[in-house]
């Protein structure tokens, strides 16, 4: 009797140790989950789910870093929004220059007006005005079609192309692109600044793309309806007259002496054409302001 109860002890044991030794081996193959003591079970953590978190957080911090300075640059912007009171916010903008001139002076397709500034931003202009419903033109543009656009409430953005670099350039298109209408962007060869801006009887001369005048200016006097001479003017092309994709040309050369002088009073204004909207076309960027 003894020997066989020591016989059975001993199977025990041996049986044990193989047992434990399952489990050490089921456990390393994941089988069998770890337990701690009290005889729960550890909870696993889920990698997956903390890492699409992480993801997302970062996506977040990221769009919040780029989204931030431009929403303070628009709420500092809107501050310069015209008002009854305030028709012209341009004038507390630091470098912008003011000129009043005639309206409706309208000359002919192959006419070259004699501009007193560069680029122009009012007077004697072409019948036809370029189409600036957010358009970034490649090349330069005709400076009569350009300055007829601003008489219709639109901002035209000019730079030089020999002082400005891709990056520079791509901001200001992501302005005019962006927006709501009423703006033009073209090269303007031989600009003394690197940036300038036109509206009808404005005028501001920058170096930096980031300057946030640019806003500021953009807010005072798009569609600024106590500004530019024709409030409701479309800024829509008009067909068989001007293509966008094929404007008329820059000439880089001086005027000649039969170009129209800045003085002309013997221009009768013509307002008959630029209210009407062409058929088929649409008006982007129509506000409050117009």
């Amino acid at each position: 009797m003894p020997s066989g109860s020591e016989n059975r002890g001993s199977g025990s044991k041996k049986t044990g140790a193989k047992s434990a030794k399952a489990i050490k081996a089921a456990r390393k193959q994941g089988g069998v989950p770890n337990t701690k003591r009290g005889g729960g079970a550890t909870r696993q953590v889920p990698w997956l789910t903390v890492g699409a978190v992480g993801a997302v957080v970062a996506l977040i911090a990221v769009l919040a870093v780029g989204l931030w300075p431009k929403y303070l640059a628009k709420k500092e912007a809107d501050k310069f929004a015209p008002t009854a009171s305030n028709q012209d916010p341009s004038m507390a903008i630091d470098g912008v220059v003011k000129i009043d001139y005639p309206a409706g002076q309208h000359v002919g397709s192959i006419q070259r007006v004699a501009y007193d500034q560069s680029p122009p931003f009012g007077g004697p202009h072409d019948a036809v005005w370029a189409t600036c419903t957010g358009n970034v033109y490649p090349d330069a543009l005709r400076s009569e079609n350009a300055v007829h656009s601003l008489e219709h409430g639109a901002v035209w953005i000019t730079y030089n192309p020999d002082n400005i670099g891709d990056e520079q350039r791509e901001k200001l298109a992501d302005r005019v692109e962006s927006g709501s209408g009423y703006l033009l962007m073209s090269p303007y060869p031989g600009l003394d600044t690197p940036i300038s801006l036109q509206s009808w009887g404005h005028q501001l001369k920058l170096d930096d793309a980031d300057d946030p005048r640019i806003d500021q200016f953009i807010t005072a006097l798009r569609l600024n309806r106590y500004m530019y001479p024709e409030p409701g003017a479309t800024c829509a092309t008009i067909p068989d007259s001007f293509d966008p994709n094929n404007p008329p040309p820059f000439d880089p050369s001086a005027p000649g002496p039969d170009a129209v002088p800045m003085s002309d009073s013997g221009i009768a204004p013509d307002n008959s054409t630029d209210m009407q909207v062409p058929a088929g076309t649409d008006q982007p960027g129509v506000g409050a302001n117009e």
